[in-house]
């Protein structure tokens, strides 16, 4: 029975101030408590061994550091895989400019279409279009100066449109 009162008596004289200092790392008074507590039942089964060390309150408080170590990595890899697995973003569909521009593509000749196509969206220089279209360089940037006027023109907002022009 004299190692159950020495246990209680260690268990009382420290509990709070490790239950403190664990809430300094953690951030969590119930997370202190829970590692506090874990690391405080494995110290009665070990308490015939640990009663003779010079500090077994650090051997307590190195096993509850430990937890909560533990703990925040359980966390953390709960948190990535939430991430992971977490559905996407509602797509939020055309925008009314990306719908405009389709739409006035569509107006334009398949010719002029296709080198805006492959020059802005695609990224190609105009001597790549046209190589890839087989036609002579002048001919790629004539359509795409032409496709870019045209283009222009579809895309003038009714307010943007001069009156006196008329």
């Amino acid at each position: 029975m004299e190692h159950a009162d020495d246990f209680d008596a260690f268990y009382a004289a420290t509990y709070a101030r490790l239950v403190g200092q664990l809430y300094a790392l953690t951030g969590d008074l119930a997370d202190a408590e829970d590692v506090v507590q874990e690391a405080f039942a494995r110290a009665v089964v070990r308490w015939p061994r640990l009663r003779g060390y010079d500090l077994p309150e650090a051997w307590v408080r190195r096993v509850a550091v430990n937890l909560a170590r533990q703990g925040l990595r359980r966390t953390r890899r709960r948190l990535r895989l939430l991430v992971r697995l977490a559905p996407s973003p509602p797509d939020p569909g055309p925008s009314v400019d990306g719908l405009a521009l389709a739409a006035a593509l569509r107006g334009l000749p398949h010719a002029q279409r296709q080198v805006l196509a492959l020059h802005h969206a695609v990224g190609l220089s105009v001597r790549e279009v046209a190589e890839l279209l087989g036609v002579p360089v002048g001919t790629a940037k004539a359509r795409l100066s032409r496709g870019r006027a045209a283009l222009a023109a579809l895309l003038v907002e009714p307010e943007e449109v001069d009156l006196r022009d008329r």
